[in-house]
């Protein structure tokens, strides 16, 4: 679609116009406008400056909007090609004071830890229908647990999954997923299994989402964290439970500094897991120096992932890795494929045009988890 025929160019083209055509002009397309592979940023009110906040690599930050003369109408337009998602709020800024917020004009929002944004879908994006609640899946069990950990000198508490038609006389694999709270209240990774479970995509498993106290402290290749899973959680669970005592039936997820700490659990205690689910993992590393850009919490994340690096070893034997491709960590993710074949485990990679959040991982979780744990359908993506 040309410029020039954009719904806001041709708003432009009637000049001047009154706040009643601006009322119709808001009321028609609401905000953001997607007309092809451009997306129409809109804001009505007084300001000294308007901008939209988001954090696609390769963009502007903030992106300025421009006031179309004679309203109090503001608009800026972004290439956004088919399939992204993307996460956004507005800004705005009279005199000295600035005050960020999600768009008015756009109902669509995404939930996370650190609160809300406005979602800006391009053509082609749709969430996945799995991720909605389907009357005919038989839901599995969510249980409250505390564990008592002597590695973490603590209370553990963590949710146990048990899938629909659970039967102490069938072996069923583990899914040990770091963020747990966070996946389940943000990734609705409860109707997802669910949903793949009762569609035969998935095998049915257990699942054990554990919440991190400090995760900051814990994730990046903490020794005790990496302890209570291994040699805690997870014999615990396969004395209580049916589970496939074997490397092949254990899988370690997790997003983030959550990739990060699977991948060092693994790392520390080599064999005990078969497979990886990593999304976005902050697999930051240097080539040369110790100036990564990260802050001092990434500190320790560089220093495991150059020394893994320097001396790749093979702690499991399959890795699914995601990533969005609007993310400043989609570099250090796609350096680490070779990386991880090259030491002789087999990597399924895969990215999508999304950002760093959690609806990104929400949607990658069909193709994850039928590749580490295939139902009886054996959907392949590879």
């Amino acid at each position: 679609m040309s410029e020039r025929r954009m719904a806001i160019n041709r708003l432009r083209e009637r000049l001047p116009v009154d706040a009643a055509a601006v009322d119709r002009f808001v009321a028609r397309h609401g905000s953001p406008i997607v007309e092809g592979e451009r997306a129409t940023f809109l804001f009505r009110g007084e300001a000294d400056g308007v901008s939209v906040r988001h954090r696609v690599v390769g963009l502007p930050d903030p992106l300025e909007m421009r006031r179309v003369e004679g309203t109090d109408l503001w608009a800026t337009s972004m290439v956004l090609p088919e399939g992204s998602r993307v996460e956004y709020q507005l800004e705005t800024r009279r005199g000295e004071h600035h005050e960020r917020f999600n768009d008015p004009l756009n109902p669509r929002v995404a939930h996370s830890p650190m609160g809300s944004s406005s979602v800006c879908a391009a053509v082609g994006y749709a969430v996945p229908e799995w991720v909605h609640h389907d009357p005919e899946a038989r839901p599995g069990e969510l249980r409250e647990e505390v564990v008592r950990s002597k590695a973490l000198r603590r209370e553990q508490p963590f949710h146990l999954y048990l899938p629909a038609r659970f039967h102490p006389a069938m072996r069923y694999p583990l899914l040990v997923v770091h963020d747990g709270t966070d996946y389940l209240n943000f990734a609705a990774m409860k109707t997802v299994l669910d949903n793949l479970i009762h569609r035969l995509d998935v095998a049915p498993l257990v699942v054990a989402f554990v919440p991190p106290r400090d995760r900051l402290k814990e994730y990046p290749n903490h020794a005790p964290h990496a302890r209570f899973i291994a040699r805690e959680l997870v014999p615990l669970l396969t004395d209580r439970l049916p589970l496939l005592d074997a490397p092949e039936g254990r899988c370690l997820m997790g997003s983030s500094f959550g990739g990060i700490a699977s991948l060092s659990t693994a790392v520390r205690y080599p064999g005990m897991f078969g497979s990886l689910l990593l999304e976005s993992a902050s697999l930051v590393f240097t080539d040369i120096g110790f100036e990564h850009g990260g802050g001092p919490y990434f500190d320790p994340v560089v220093k495991f992932v150059n020394r893994y690096r320097a001396r790749p070893t093979r702690p499991v034997e399959r890795v699914f890795m995601s990533c969005g491709t609007y993310e400043p960590l989609i570099t250090p993710n796609r350096s680490m494929v070779p990386v991880f074949r090259a030491a002789g485990m087999t990597v399924n990679y895969t990215e999508a045009r999304d950002g760093h959040n959690w609806e990104n991982w929400r949607d990658r979780l069909r193709e994850g988890l039928s590749w580490v744990f295939p139902g009886p359908q054996k959907y392949v993506y590879e």
